[in-house]
């Protein structure tokens, strides 16, 4: 087996160990696996590459590979955002099932593959939090003129709403909310969120993120390396991602629900957003896709063969488990576990 190093740049700081952290266990394991003969080592944005240029670095060459969020890069394409998440897309579980099994990796790789890239899925934090709100929302004009801190995709669709979208660094938004400059800011959920305090200025804590259903987070390798893998490295290195990306999921659970009470026990209002924006934002995003689609035949192409799934996934989904976990929860409520 021969010795290979490569730089892997993380679009994340170290100090979300939830998602940064999915770098450094799928590394784990690759070096596990082949005994240290293959070495991926992660960097924190910033280190190697800024953080929302790791993936035009790693189709460079200026790095081997990188773990990002690849809606970060829907500005050069919407279809960059189908292999991450796009508002009222698919859970994490229905997402992981297209991927791995319903022939969206092989789908994404063609789009990727034209960009010097091979995408591997990496992580996901499941469905997040809608956000953090200085005033209450208690019907669709009430986000008339909105300045909201919101990444993406997600912008274009919540302007359809009157929103005024703003693109602030995680590190800003939080003097941002104090002082007024935007009225609301989302992130992730309980667990990352709570370690940014929020909740200090803006109480109303709203759900769910409508935009982040199951973002799933990726490597991805300069094509040309991948490429020049001994067919066993690419298998290590794709069973590796597939494990960090359960792994990931996994943590969260575990930890956000913990997160969640202490956030509310320092005084954050939980809020369901009202039907009436979940209405108008799902009519703007269906928009929106067909605007895109009208224009741009891969993101169609793959948005049809996602959408086609997920209507049968939903078919399914309300039979067994959601009566399952609807029943456990009137449990839970009612104090019997």
């Amino acid at each position: 087996m021969p010795k290979i190093t490569w730089r892997v740049t993380s679009s994340f700081p170290k100090s979300l160990d939830t998602i940064y952290g999915a770098a450094e266990t799928m590394s784990k394991y690759i070096s596990e696996s082949t005994d240290g003969n293959l070495t991926l080592q992660v960097f924190p944005a910033g280190e190697l590459v800024p953080g929302l240029e790791a993936a035009d670095a790693v189709a460079a060459g200026t790095v081997e590979a990188c773990h990002t969020a690849p809606y970060y890069f829907w500005g050069k394409d919407p279809t960059w955002a189908l292999g991450c998440t796009v508002p009222f897309g698919p859970n994490v579980r229905q997402m992981n099932a297209w991927l791995y099994h319903g022939g969206g990796i092989d789908l994404l790789n063609e789009f990727y593959h034209k960009q010097k890239l091979h995408y591997l899925p990496c992580g996901n934090t499941g469905v997040q939090m809608g956000g953090w709100y200085r005033k209450e929302i208690n019907s669709l004009a009430d986000m008339q003129g909105l300045k909201m801190r919101i990444g993406g995709f997600a912008g274009k669709v919540i302007e359809k709403l009157g929103v005024v979208p703003q693109q602030i660094a995680g590190g800003d938004i939080y003097p941002s909310l104090e002082k007024g400059t935007i009225d609301a800011a989302e992130w992730v959920g309980p667990y990352d969120d709570e370690k940014l305090g929020f909740y200090k200025v803006a109480p109303y804590y709203y759900y769910p993120g409508w935009w982040e259903g199951g973002p799933t987070l990726a490597t991805m390798v300069n094509l040309d390396k991948w490429n020049e893998l001994p067919d066993t490295y690419k298998g290590v290195i794709s069973t590796a991602c597939e494990a960090a990306n359960a792994n990931m999921m996994a943590n969260y659970d575990y930890k956000n629900p913990a997160a969640l009470r202490s956030l509310v026990a320092n005084g954050a209002q939980l809020r369901p957003f009202p039907q009436d924006v979940l209405q108008a934002a799902f009519a703007a995003a269906q928009e929106t896709y067909a605007e895109v689609s009208a224009t741009n035949a891969e993101f169609k192409k793959i948005k049809d063969h996602q959408d086609a799934f997920l209507r049968d996934a939903y078919l399914w989904a309300q039979i067994a488990e959601y009566n399952y976990d609807t029943f456990m929860m009137v449990q839970q409520q009612a104090g019997k576990l």
